[in-house]
């Protein structure tokens, strides 16, 4: 059940983004949307500490991706309340090149979304 709120989510979140990333910046409906993904994108880093496919049971290398992520939302939060468009931008913007980076590996064969789908293995 984690396994699929984390990737139902993490979609969830990718389509905010992007409608967020394509929309009109500071307005009422880009901030509504932000934090809409900001409270999603909190689950899908946070859950992704008890996912823990590649490595026996215990933390892989994917889970420096999830502390990056936590650290750069929170950069992005921060720069924003203080004014700095540009960095919350440049953050907000990584943050998602990021997600879409997890998503690729998270799409290996082997993984759940292989099974998912019906590829390798």
């Amino acid at each position: 059940m984690l396994i699929w709120t984390h990737f139902i989510l993490a979609v969830l979140a990718i389509g905010l983004g992007l409608v967020n990333l394509a929309s009109a910046k500071g307005t009422r409906r880009h901030r509504i949307i932000g934090w809409c993904w900001l409270v999603v994108m909190s689950y899908v880093t946070v859950s992704s500490f008890w996912i823990r496919e590649l490595n026996d049971g215990a933390f892989s290398w994917i889970h420096l991706l999830t502390i990056w992520t936590i650290f750069c939302m929170i950069v992005a939060v921060v720069s924003i309340r203080r004014g700095n468009v540009r960095r919350h931008a440049a953050f907000m913007t990584g943050t998602m090149i990021g997600a879409f980076i997890a998503g690729g590996f998270a799409m290996l064969p082997g993984r759940f979304i292989s099974r998912l789908f019906g590829y390798g293995g």
